[in-house]
């Protein structure tokens, strides 16, 4: 274990096992939160893209090496951009579940418990975390796909003794998703805090402290006003007051587990182990006190956007990686007919999840593939048949329709529309500059299934809107080049 990829790493395994986690988990181009990070993406490759509205994923993407990464790789290879982005993605899973095997071989002796944490972290890519709306592996690109196994790799480096890849891995975390490194740093902050107590404090330390005491400067200490409020207190995910039980449970549960995993001892487990489960737990109840703290006063509202209950994904993770390790130690062992048994029927049960969760698209959206899904196909068709200048208006909730399965029109059209209701509003809850252009756009929309010919035209006047997508039959007097079952494309003064 002397370099970070050995002989002995199992690479076409690993390989096999990222296949088959992206056939069992799916793959979605453009939903959910990738509408933020698909479009910034293509933007990256091409600049001439999505002339109106940029600001609603550029923000994210400002603070992010993850868009120009792909995008450059986009630019120099000349593969299409939804290529690069689904083998983004296949290389996303590939490296967490290799970061996996390299904590797993710092934290387990046997080659049974190694590939037990390595499997059990693949089948729980669909695990939702806790009430944060976040699960371990989205089926869909985001910065997270590559954060996510940085992180892992900066903490398996770590463990490994290996400081200055560790350190280095958390660089490469933060330069790809700012939010997702700062927890790894907490964890292996309060590690080298934990080591040299006895000492002058760390540098880390120092900068811990430092930053502790400039919080205050970051965010307004008052309560958040106007549309902003709206859009912030509609993420609910971001206050822990509105979790239902069952997501505290995801809370307390992993604690229980790592401070026994800490205190048991496990046979062939390193000490590297149950010190590292220690932290996990430390990690997670100062993100819990810090997540009560932020629901305490009106005027700490600014700060929930800080999200620190996030910290729990990095706890998933690991957990994921500790608990499947006892399970190939202690059950599954050497005999292949456990490990068949229980992995496919995980399996199974996983595969099922995902297709509940994305119940009108396929499961593999590959690109260029049919679909039965009529908002693809309509957002296909426009890429396909407008010009890359439109700029489009629809139903600001269009996202929250169900056969649209949380796809993106940014993302699969390439073409500028109006702000949504759904995705820009969460743009918003972390910028709020954008908050009156948001809300805005948004009320220029509002009653959108009930628009007539005159609506759209007093829309377009207010904006650059020069294409509507609507429900199929349009009303009546619009010139719709394009419809299906469900919806129709139409041209709006002369588009």
């Amino acid at each position: 274990m002397k370099g970070s990829i050995t002989a002995s790493t199992p690479i076409l395994r690993l390989l096999g096992a990222a296949g088959a986690a992206v056939l069992v988990h799916g793959y979605h181009l453009g939903s959910d939160d990738a509408e933020i990070y698909v479009p910034a993406i293509k933007k990256a490759a091409d600049p001439a893209l999505y002339p109106f509205g940029a600001e609603f994923f550029q923000t994210h993407a400002h603070l992010s090496w993850f868009p120009d990464l792909v995008g450059g790789f986009v630019r120099i290879t000349g593969l299409p951009a939804d290529w690069a982005i689904l083998l983004c993605h296949v290389t996303g899973v590939f490296l967490l579940l290799l970061a996996a095997w390299r904590l797993a071989c710092g934290c387990f002796e046997s080659r049974a418990a190694r590939w037990g944490g390595v499997l059990l972290l693949a089948a729980a890519f669909s695990t939702p975390v806790a009430g944060t709306a976040l699960v371990i592996m989205d089926p869909y690109v985001t910065a997270r796909s590559l954060s996510t196994p940085g992180a892992l790799f900066a903490v398996a480096e770590y463990v490994s003794g290996r400081r200055a890849r560790a350190w280095g891995w958390l660089l490469f975390t933060a330069l790809v998703h700012p939010q997702m490194a700062a927890y790894g740093a907490v964890l292996l902050g309060g590690r080298e805090w934990a080591e040299r107590r006895q000492r002058t404090p760390a540098p880390v330390v120092v900068s811990a402290s430092w930053v502790g005491w400039s919080l205050p400067f970051v965010f307004a200490l008052e309560p958040v006003q106007g549309p902003a409020r709206e859009a912030l207190l509609s993420r609910t995910y971001f206050f822990v007051s509105e979790w239902a039980w069952y997501e505290w449970l995801g809370v307390i549960a992993p604690l229980a587990l790592l401070w026994w995993f800490s205190a048991a001892g496990p046979r062939r487990a390193t000490p590297a182990s149950s010190r590292l489960a220690r932290m996990l737990v430390l990690l997670g109840l100062l993100a819990t006190a810090g997540g009560l703290l932020l629901i305490t006063s009106a005027r700490l509202e600014n700060y929930t956007r800080l999200q620190p209950m996030r910290a729990f994904h990095l706890i998933y993770l690991i957990l994921f990686v500790l608990i499947g390790g006892l399970l190939g130690e202690y059950a599954l062992r050497g005999q292949a007919w456990r490990w068949l048994a229980f992995f496919a029927s995980l399996a199974v049960m996983m595969y099922g999840a995902s297709r509940a969760s994305y119940p009108f698209s396929p499961h593999l959206e590959l690109p260029g593939a049919p679909t039965a899904n009529p908002w693809i196909d309509t957002f296909e068709w426009i890429r396909r048949n407008t010009p890359r200048d439109a700029v489009f208006a629809m139903d600001p909730n269009y996202m929250a329709v169900p056969e649209d399965d949380q796809h993106g029109f940014r993302a699969i059209a390439e073409r500028s529309a109006l702000a949504d209701n759904v995705k820009d509003s969460g743009a918003v809850s972390l910028f709020p500059q954008l908050a009156e252009d948001w809300k805005s756009q948004v009320i220029a929309q509002t009653g959108w299934r009930h628009f007539a010919r005159s609506d759209f035209e007093k829309l377009a006047r207010a904006y650059p809107v020069t294409w509507i997508v609507t429900s199929h039959p349009a009303p009546a007097g619009l010139v719709c080049p394009y419809s299906n079952a469900k919806l129709a494309v139409c041209r709006i003064n002369g588009g």
